[in-house]
């Protein structure tokens, strides 16, 4: 059986998040003008008397929005990122309605993250889009959102391009969302004391000291993709020191062997539910290697050490809730 990860949820999280809140430094997230990279999302300087920020994109085009009130966000997390930062919307994508709270009665859809309606984009007049530039939009066979950059850019709307898998990432797009709105409270509320609860988590649950490999697939249908620690997962793993077998056997990314795996005979497995139904997501990892008797003799599979982790921390960006996802990984590799 795997184990449910839903049922963890440390009780001390969000009191801890308040009191971190009060104790951690706040970045240079200003109403002034600044100018942003996103390599330093602090970094700030006076633009004009208005009140604009420039800012370079993760595809490393420099972008200047003035007090944005009309934002179209082509992704979920994006969606709910903005929101956090105190940010306003009148588009989104169909994922930002299903999995990050966005109201659908007051802000549009505009399709798909990977089959987004440029039309119903230009339809709400918008004065800055915000887009992935994760080349097929979603981790999957996929129209590319830059594809739509030419067309905007000739409607005159600012569009950047962002791309956030990890934490890090995550912190480095918020600071530059808040010092767009402005909103440095929020900065230390959504993303400063989550980083101090991380912090605090990776010293709870290190296990740098014993260094566990650790076997990170999703389940598909059609069977198991492993995954390395350029995922998100995979980064939650390599910092709380265990190590991903994927690292040093990378051609488990492109050609799954059951073969290598027993090889490597990993001492945890970390199951990514790729469904919203955890019940159609288990038995897709079920129905790839549970009738097969070399995987039942993995040493994580026989000490029970198989733990499948739910969509909402590991499927879709978990934002502010990202510390919950290492304490998730953390006490999956304490057992």
């Amino acid at each position: 059986m795997l184990n449910d990860s839903r049922l963890v949820r440390p009780a001390a999280v969000a009191a801890t998040l308040l009191l971190a809140s009060s104790l951690v430094a706040l970045p240079a997230c200003s109403q002034t003008s600044t100018t942003t990279s996103s390599s330093d999302a602090q970094s700030t300087s006076a633009a004009s008397d208005t009140q604009s920020v420039t800012f370079t994109d993760d595809l490393g085009r420099e972008v200047t929005v003035s007090n944005p009130q009309r934002v179209v966000a082509c992704m979920g997390s994006f969606a709910g990122a903005w929101q956090l930062a105190g940010g306003t919307l009148v588009g989104a994508s169909d994922d930002a309605f299903a999995h990050y709270g966005v109201d659908s009665s007051a802000v549009s859809g505009v399709g798909k993250s990977t089959a987004l309606n440029l039309e119903s984009i230009l339809d709400l007049d918008p004065d800055f889009v915000i887009m992935t530039g994760i080349s097929d939009g979603k981790h999957a066979t996929g129209v590319s959102q830059e594809d739509m950059e030419t067309a905007l850019g000739e409607a005159g709307v600012p569009v950047a391009f962002f791309k956030v898998t990890t934490f890090a990432d995550y912190e480095r797009v918020m600071g530059i969302f808040c010092q767009i709105t402005g909103r440095d409270d929020l900065y230390q509320q959504h993303v400063a004391a989550v980083k101090s609860q991380i912090d605090a988590d990776i010293q709870t649950y290190s296990v740098a000291g014993r260094a566990p490999t650790v076997l990170v697939v999703s389940a598909y249908s059609k069977g198991l993709v492993v995954q390395d620690s350029s995922g998100m997962t995979g980064a939650i793993v390599r910092d709380l020191g265990a190590v991903n077998i994927a690292d040093e056997n990378p051609s488990l990314l492109s050609d799954f062997s059951t073969e290598a795996v027993v090889e490597a005979d990993p001492d945890y497995i970390l199951v990514l539910a790729a469904s919203d139904d955890e019940a159609t997501a288990q038995q897709y990892y079920e129905d790839a290697v549970g009738s097969d008797s070399a995987w039942a003799d993995l040493t994580a599979v026989k000490e029970g050490h198989v733990t499948m982790l739910d969509a909402a921390h590991f499927l879709y960006k978990p934002l502010d809730k990202w510390a919950e996802s290492y304490e998730i990984v953390g006490q999956a590799l304490s057992k």
